[in-house]
């Protein structure tokens, strides 16, 4: 007889003096696209760095079951030998997302230029979340889908037999919905163009370049146009991930607020892209500088440093969103300890991720003691200052990896422990993190319970 499921309970206690070099995690989005782009070219690629979290490790085994040979050598290397452009099979069995969004959009990109039908489920978290801003474009470019209400997963995808190439301005500033339609748009003659009205980050552009696609990015009055040239030969390349600035934002933010700490962070992603949250901190009179900028694989990087700094409120326009959509939730950390107000606008995005991380953000803060308004698209946090954070409460993560972190680092610098109540899912982007905070000086208990 089946028991009930084993949760993760994570206690983050006061802490000081958090010190120390790590490195973090291999970027998330850079290891999904290594992958699906390894697979979609000729020969075999080499990727150094990649996350192995559980989202990445779905999009490893999904492109194995779609006829793609991907494997992880002893030293850790992980290799794949690609079959080219449309050179994907039928799956035997049902495709799982698990956990992981991009994995679902930029997959079912890649599906929609295969001539054949495809189910696809993930867990409960995302079968939650919506897939039809992917849905759309795919339709338009002949793929054809069965799906739940509102485009939701299980679906079922039956890809083009011949893609028609497209224009398409997305309705939201979107990466995974932009790389979907370039992904698809390799199967495709001719010129497939998405036209966004916000740049997003940029990570398969350069990474399409990098394999041999020809691919250029122009700035009109509609917004930022990427357009590819359809049925390239892609062909291997070696691939270096560099540390995930969003996995680094969590670090990084507790060496802000806990007292007399400092931290480095080496090889850390600072595409300009995705440094919207290293430009807010900036704002906010962090002390946190970018040492050793260098290029990785086609991609900036830099060695971050952090000491412990007296923070102060700001306010970010929304066109800064799309730059550290990720980051929002230890930002608003981050804006808890500071002195005065801060208003996040533009986040309506955060709404339809792995959980409303809006509202679970709003409602973690509320029961920390720290005063929040929140409004459709906007965060209003009014800071109470360093060490004076109340802390004490439970956090319901919803299956949100960075719901479960932001509150972990907000509980080191509380007055009082706080509590989450199932972390599994941190080991989707960030595996052991419990245990780096704690390398670091962190004291965060760990258990399991039914």
């Amino acid at each position: 007889m089946f028991g009930p499921p084993l949760v993760t309970r994570l206690v983050a206690h006061p802490s000081t003096a958090l010190s120390g070099r790590v490195s973090v995690p291999g970027d998330k989005s850079i290891s999904h696209r290594a992958l699906i782009f390894g697979a979609l070219a000729v020969g075999e690629t080499r990727i150094d760095g990649l996350l192995e979290g559980e989202d990445v490790r779905a999009t490893a085994r999904i492109l194995g079951q779609l006829g793609a040979e991907v494997r992880r050598d002893a030293a850790g290397c992980w290799r794949v030998r690609g079959v080219g452009i449309g050179g994907l099979a039928e799956p035997d069995d049902l495709l799982d997302f698990g956990n992981s969004g991009t994995a679902a959009r930029l997959l079912l990109g890649v599906l929609a230029g295969h001539p054949f039908t495809a189910f696809a489920t993930g867990d409960a978290s995302l079968r939650r979340r919506p897939m039809g801003r992917v849905i759309d474009p795919l339709t338009r470019m002949g793929a054809s889908f069965i799906a739940r209400s509102a485009g939701r997963l299980p679906l079922a995808i039956t890809g083009a037999a011949a893609p028609a190439p497209q224009v398409y301005r997305l309705p939201v500033a979107s990466a995974q919905v932009k790389s979907a339609v370039l992904l698809a748009g390799l199967s495709a003659p001719g010129e497939t163009i998405a036209i966004e009205p916000e740049p997003t980050r940029d990570h398969s552009e350069r990474m399409l370049r990098a394999f041999g696609a020809e691919l250029r990015v122009e700035d009109g009055p509609e917004g930022r146009a990427v357009t590819l040239l359809g049925q390239p030969e892609l062909t291997a390349t070696p691939v270096a991930v560099p540390g995930d600035p969003s996995s680094a934002a969590f670090p990084l933010v507790a060496g802000l607020i806990c007292d007399r700490s400092e931290l480095t962070l080496p090889a850390v992603g600072v595409n300009p892209l995705r440094a919207g949250l290293f430009e807010t901190l900036a704002e906010m009179g962090a002390d946190l500088t970018l040492e050793n900028r260098r290029e990785l694989a086609g991609e900036p990087v830099a060695d971050l440093r952090v000491r412990t700094s007296a923070l102060k409120g700001v306010e970010v326009p929304p066109g800064r969103a799309p730059a550290m959509i990720d980051e929002y939730p230890v930002l608003a950390v981050a804006a808890a300890y500071a002195q005065g107000t801060s208003v996040f606008r533009g986040l309506g995005e955060l709404r339809v991720k792995e959980s409303d991380r809006l509202a679970a953000v709003a409602r973690g803060l509320a029961a920390c003691g720290v005063a929040v308004e929140e409004t459709e698209d906007s965060l209003t946090v009014l800071g109470r200052g360093p060490g004076t954070v109340p802390g004490g409460a439970e956090i319901a993560a919803d299956l949100d990896h960075r719901i479960a972190m932001a509150f972990l680092v907000l509980g080191l610098a509380a007055q009082a422990p706080v509590t989450i109540d199932d972390g599994r899912t941190i080991e989707t982007s960030f595996p052991g993190f419990a245990s780096l905070l704690r390398g670091l000086g962190a004291e965060i208990e760990e258990s399991e319970a039914a």
